[in-house]
Order: structure tokens, then sequence, then C-alpha cells
């Protein structure tokens, strides 16, 4: 029973922390270090691997569900026009997402080995905690140019992608970069969110099935209790993503990121007090 309430604990907070700009991975690290994870027969090392990076999906899931009209090219209620700016989109998120699949492949297994620790979560989460408050504050005199998805151009979506690679790194969130980085080149908040979301649709599915295929393909294999706890998981992510990206992209219509990028330098500060005192280790 306490593996299905572990299970519910980090598919919430993947749910919660996975869109809005404060870092699903950073959280994840320091609840799994407080609840002892991984131990135990349930939560062995390469399940839980495998264990954080699917639940993802349970999140990506609620932008489908919630954005289903818009990125569907196949629509009957669309005109023919709306679906040609359907099929831009598409290939505008392809585009954005390039970046990652180069530097990720590349990159990805020597960031798990060397920088998933607390130390470099903590420092991320308070170093783009600053960015926002800092960009915010500059924002205030600027107008955005772009202020709808479909403004986007080709260009522009391959340098928002660039931004997304710098999400590799631990803590640093793969929506904060990204949103943060379309802001710069001139997004609304608004449209910044949005485009997120959408990058997120490809590069989670791509990393989900990179993970599952490295542990199937060492031999791993999930016992009766780890399918069941990784379904909870997945559908409580799932279920909490979709009110997070309700409530975030209602925010965000009369506030700035602000808040955001205080409580990222909040709990870097925690992180960094759970890591000295060895509450989270290495």
């Amino acid at each position: 029973m306490f593996d299905l309430i572990k299970a519910i604990i980090i598919g919430i907070i993947e749910g919660l922390t996975e869109f809005l700009p404060v870092s699903s991975t950073g959280h994840i690290i320091l609840a799994e270090a407080l609840m002892k994870i991984p131990s135990g027969n349930v939560w062995t090392k390469a399940f839980s691997s495998v264990f954080d990076y699917s639940i993802q999906l349970g999140a990506i899931f609620a932008v489908i569900q919630l954005y289903f009209d818009k990125l569907n090219p196949f629509s009957s209620k669309k005109t023919d026009h709306e679906k040609f700016q359907t099929w831009r989109l598409w290939i505008r998120v392809i585009v954005g997402v390039l970046p990652a699949i180069v530097f990720g492949f590349a990159l990805n297994d020597f960031m798990d080995a060397h920088l998933m620790n607390f130390w470099v979560v903590s420092a991320t989460l308070i170093i783009y905690g600053i960015a926002f408050i800092v960009i915010e504050n500059r924002q205030k005199s600027i107008v955005p140019v772009i202020t709808n998805v479909n403004q986007i151009t080709f260009k522009l979506a391959l340098y928002i992608g660039l931004f997304q690679v710098l999400s590799i790194v631990p803590g640093t969130s793969r929506s904060g970069a990204t949103i943060l980085g379309a802001i710069i080149l001139g997004a609304s908040r608004f449209v910044a969110a949005e485009f997120s979301f959408f990058l997120s649709i490809p590069v989670m599915f791509g990393v989900t099935f990179l993970k599952m295929g490295s542990f199937f393909r060492d031999g791993g294999s999930f016992t009766g209790m780890q399918s069941i706890v990784m379904l909870v998981g997945f559908i409580v992510s799932w279920i909490v993503a979709w009110f997070a990206i309700k409530f975030m992209m209602n925010y965000i219509k009369n506030n700035d990121f602000k808040v955001f990028g205080y409580y990222r330098i909040i709990i870097g500060a925690i992180f960094l007090v759970f890591g000295i005192l060895g509450i989270v280790g290495e």
C-alpha cells in the first residue's frame, strides 16, 4: 500500500510541476530522497528511473486532451485554411524539437551520470529563478510582437528549441527554459507557454520511449506491483497536470512569471540545506 502512496505523491508532483516553470525533475529528486527512493523490491534504481520518465506521458496526455482540437489537423470543424495552419504549427513544433533530439541523444547519458545531483539542481533552480525575475522586470517596458502561436516562424521555432536544450541540465525546467527563450525572442507569456506545451509532446514521447527501450534492452522487466505503481503514477500525473495547465493559463492572463522565480529560489535554497544536512545525497 505504501508503494502506491509513493506513486500517488510522485504523480501529483509531476502533474503539478511538469508545465509550471519550476522543474519537475528537481521536485521529484527531492521527494524521492525524502521517501528513500530507490529502495525495496518495488522501487529499485532501474524501475525508479523509468517510472520518473514514464509518468511524464500522463502529463503530456493532459496537453493533448486540452488542446486536441487546436492540434488536430483532421478536424471536420476546421476550414481548409485552419487545417493548413495546424499542419504548419506541427512542422514548427518538429523544427523546435530538432535541437533537443540532436543534443539530447548526445548528452543525455552524460547528464544523468554526472549532473543528476542536488548541487546542480539547487543551483539551476536558483539561477533560473533569478532569470525569471530579471527578464520579467525587463519585459515591463517591452510590448510582445508575437501574440498568436501561428505568428511563430520556422526560424523562431528553432531558436526556441535551442533554449529548450538548456533543460538537459537537471533542475532547469524544460517549460521554464522554453518560456524564457520565447519571451526573450518577443513572444507574449500566453504564446510562450502554449508553444512550450506543444514542444513537450514529441520530446516527452521520445524521452520516455528511449528510457523504456534502454530498460528492456538491458533485460529489465516489471513485476505485477511495479506495473500497478506505474499505472497509478501515470493516471495521477494526467489528472493533476490537466488542472495545473488550466490554472497556469488563467494565471498568466493577468500576471507575470515572477512568482515562479521567487518560488524557484526558495526551493533551491531548501534543496541546498537538505543537501548540506545529508537528507539528499549524491
